[in-house]
C-alpha cells in the first residue's frame, strides 16, 4: 500500500486556510462597505457644536441645524471687563462670521473610506468648537473701540505754538489690555450658550511720545525758533517776521515715536504776503492809531517771488543764532518811496490837540459829516505838507458818498450836495488851531451859527471855499476824525484831534462882539425858499498865542478878525401873492 505524499497533505490544508481566509476577508469586506454606506456623508453621531445636535444629519441638514441653532447668538454682543469696567464687542463691527460649510467639515460630516472616519461616525462626534472666519482689520480696530471704552487712552507728549508762546502737553501712560488675550477670550466666548463676561487683566499702556522725545523736540526745534524774530530779505527791503507772527505757521507732528518739526505753508505765504505789497505793488509806510496810540505801520515792497523758496529753507532759519536767522529771498522787487525809517523819523508819538462840536439831529448832517471825517481820518502831513480839506474831501456827489442839505448862499439857506460839511471844516480848524499850524485859508460862515466858537470856525465849497494849513513844525502830524451821529433825542459829536510831537502850547482869547448890523428881510416867490428869522451881525476878534512847551511866555502872537454879515429874515409867498 502506498503511503500518503506528506507534502500534498501540506499543499491541501494551506489551501483550505486560505479559502477559509478569503471567506473571512470578504465578510469584513462586506461589513466594512456595509459600515461605509450607512454612514453616508453624515456627520458623526453625538456630534454637537455649541449645544446644537448635528449628529447623524447630512452636511446640509447639519448647516440647517446650525443656522437656526445658533440664529440668536451670532450676532450678541460679547461682553468684556476690565477691572469693573465693562462693555461690549459687536460681532458684527468685529468682522466675526461662523462658517457653517467649514464647521460641518470639521465635525466629521462627509464621504470617505477612511477607517477613523468611520470610526467616529459609529462611535460618536462629541463636542466640537464651531469654525469662525475673523476679519482680522475689523476686529483689530473693534478691540481699539473696545480699549477706549474700557481703558484709559495715555497722553502722547506734544509740543505746540500759539502767540510766540510754546505750549507742552506732558506724557502719561494709559490702561488697558493684552490685545492677544482679549482676542482669545473674545473668541471663546463667542457663541456660548451662557452670557459669559471675558474678564481681562489691567495693562500699562505707554504713550508714544515720551518725556525723552518732548525734551528733544523742545532742545532742537521749539526753544531755538521762538528765541527770536527772523529776517526776509526782498532786494533792499527787509520783511521781519517775530515768533508771535510766525508761530502759527509752525507745528510739530509725530513720526517714529518723535516729533518733526512741519510747517503750515499756506500760513507762512500769508503771513509773507502781508509784508509785502499787494499784486506787487509797493506800500509807502505810514502812522496808525493802534489802541489809542500812534504806531509806525512799516513800509511794504513790491514783490514777486516763489514761496516754495521760502517754505523750503524756513524750518532750518528758524533753528539758526544771530545773523544766521537772516535769508536773501531770490525776487523781483519794487521799493516803496516812503520808508519805514521815513514814517519813524516824522516822530509822531503824542496827541497835541483835540476839539470837539456838537449838531443837531439831521439825517443829511449824520451822512455828509460822517462821510467827510471818513475820508480825513488818518490824514498824514509830513513836514511842509498843505492840508486841502476840499483836496482831501474831493467833490460832495453822490457817487462820494453825499447827499443834500442846507448851505448858505448869498446870506440865506439853500439846500445843495454836501451841506453839514462845514461843520468837519469847523471843527478841523480848531484842532489845527490849538496844534499851532500855520493857517494859509479859511472863512468863517457869512453869518454867525451859535454852535461853532466865535471867530474861530470855517465853511467850504468845492471849487470855492476852503480850508488850508501848513505843517510848519519839524515833525509829522497825524489827523483822526471821528463822528458820533445825531439822533432825535441827542446832538451829533464830530471831534478831531492831531498826534505829533508837541511844539506849540496854545492859547487864546476872544472881544467883545463889536459893530453890530440889523438883519434886513427878504420876501422871495421862489420855490426853494426857506423862511428864517433873522439876527444881527457883528464884528469879532480871536487871538492866537505862541508858547514854547510848558512856558507862560508868549512867543508869538497872532490876530483873527471875524466880520459876520447879518442873518436876514427870510418871508416865503406865493408868486403873485400881495406883498411879493
Amino acid at each position: 500500500m502506498k503511503r500518503p505524499d506528506p507534502s500534498a497533505r501540506e499543499s491541501a490544508g494551506g489551501k483550505v486556510v486560505l479559502l477559509v481566509l478569503g471567506g473571512l476577508l470578504l465578510l469584513a469586506g462586506g461589513a466594512y462597505a456595509a459600515a461605509y454606506v450607512a454612514a453616508g456623508d453624515k456627520v458623526p453621531r453625538g456630534t454637537s457644536v455649541e449645544g446644537v445636535e448635528i449628529g447623524g444629519m447630512t452636511p446640509a441638514d447639519a448647516e440647517q441645524a446650525l443656522r437656526e441653532g445658533l440664529a440668536g447668538r451670532v450676532d450678541r454682543p460679547v461682553p468684556v471687563s476690565v477691572e469693573g469696567r465693562t462693555a461690549t464687542l459687536s460681532p458684527t463691527e468685529a468682522g466675526l462670521e461662523v462658517d457653517y460649510a467649514a464647521t460641518v467639515a470639521d465635525a466629521g460630516g462627509g464621504r470617505s473610506w477612511a477607517p477613523g472616519r468611520l470610526w467616529d461616525y459609529w462611535t460618536g462626534g462629541g463636542d466640537q468648537e464651531p469654525t469662525v472666519a475673523v476679519d482680522g482689520g475689523s476686529f483689530d480696530e473693534a478691540l481699539d473701540g473696545l480699549a477706549d471704552e474700557v481703558g484709559t487712552p495715555a497722553t502722547d507728549g506734544a509740543v505746540a505754538f500759539r502767540g510766540g508762546e510754546i505750549e507742552v502737553t506732558d506724557p502719561a501712560p494709559g490702561t488697558g489690555f493684552d490685545p492677544g488675550a482679549a482676542r482669545a477670550g473674545v473668541l471663546a466666548s463667542y457663541l456660548s450658550e451662557e452670557d459669559d463676561v471675558v474678564e481681562l487683566d489691567t495693562t500699562t499702556v505707554p504713550p508714544e511720545i515720551d518725556e525723552a522725545a518732548v525734551q528733544a523736540a523742545l532742545d532742537t526745534f521749539a526753544n531755538p525758533a521762538m528765541s527770536a524774530p527772523v529776517t526776509l530779505v526782498f532786494g533792499d527791503s527787509p520783511v521781519q517776521l517775530r515768533p508771535r507772527e510766525f508761530s502759527a505757521a509752525l507745528r510739530m507732528r509725530t513720526e517714529g515715536g518723535a516729533l518733526v518739526p512741519d510747517l503750515k505753508t499756506d500760513k507762512l505765504v500769508a503771513l509773507v504776503d502781508r509784508g509785502v505789497g499787494e499784486e506787487d505793488e509797493p506800500v509807502d509806510a505810514t502812522v496808525e492809531l493802534v489802541d489809542g496810540r500812534p504806531k509806525v505801520v512799516p513800509a511794504k515792497p513790491g514783490v514777486t517771488y516763489d514761496p516754495d523758496d521760502v517754505n523750503s529753507a524756513f524750518l532750518q532759519l528758524v533753528t539758526q543764532e544771530g545773523d544766521a536767522r537772516r535769508m536773501e529771498v531770490e525776487a523781483t522787487v519794487a521799493e516803496p518811496e516812503f520808508t519805514t525809517a521815513d514814517a519813524k523819523a516824522l516822530k509822531i508819538k503824542e496827541k497835541v490837540s483835540s476839539f470837539t462840536t456838537y449838531y443837531p439831529y439831521a439825517e443829511y448832517r449824520n451822512v455828509n459829516i460822517g462821510r467827510a471825517a471818513e475820508i480825513v481820518d488818518g490824514t498824514v502831513l509830513e513836514p511842509g505838507d498843505v492840508f486841502s480839506l476840499n483836496d482831501i474831501v474831493g467833490e460832495r456827489t453822490r457817487e462820494n458818498g453825499f447827499t443834500e442839505g442846507f448851505i448858505i448862499s448869498d446870506g440865506i439857506f439853500k439846500e445843495d450836495l454836501g451841506g453839514g460839511v462845514s461843520q468837519m471844516a469847523t471843527t478841523t480848524f480848531n484842532a489845527m488851531f490849538f496844534a499851532g499850524l500855520k493857517d494859509l485859508e479859511h472863512k468863517p460862515h457869512s453869518f454867525y451859527i451859535d454852535r461853532y466858537p466865535v471867530g474861530r470856525e470855517a465853511t467850504v465849497a468845492w471849487g470855492a471855499v476852503d480850508l488850508r494849513f501848513e505843517n510848519d513844525t519839524p515833525y509829522g502830524v497825524l489827523v483822526h476824525a471821528t463822528v458820533r451821529p445825531a439822533t432825535s433825542s441827542s446832538q451829533g459829536v464830530v471831534t478831531v484831534s492831531m498826534y505829533s510831537t508837541k511844539t506849540w502850547d496854545i492859547t487864546t482869547k476872544t472881544s467883545e462882539r463889536y459893530n453890530h448890523r440889523p438883519p434886513a428881510t427878504r420876501t422871495l416867490t421862489t420855490p426853494d425858499c426857506y423862511p428864517n428869522s433873522g439876527y444881527s451881525g457883528f464884528d469879532v476878534d480871536v487871538w492866537r498865542y505862541f508858547h514854547e512847551p510848558g512856558s507862560d511866555e508868549v512867543a508869538r502872537t497872532e490876530k483873527f478878525h471875524t466880520s459876520y454879515t447879518p442873518s436876514d429874515t427870510v418871508v416865503c409867498k406865493e408868486p403873485g401873492q400881495k406883498g411879493a
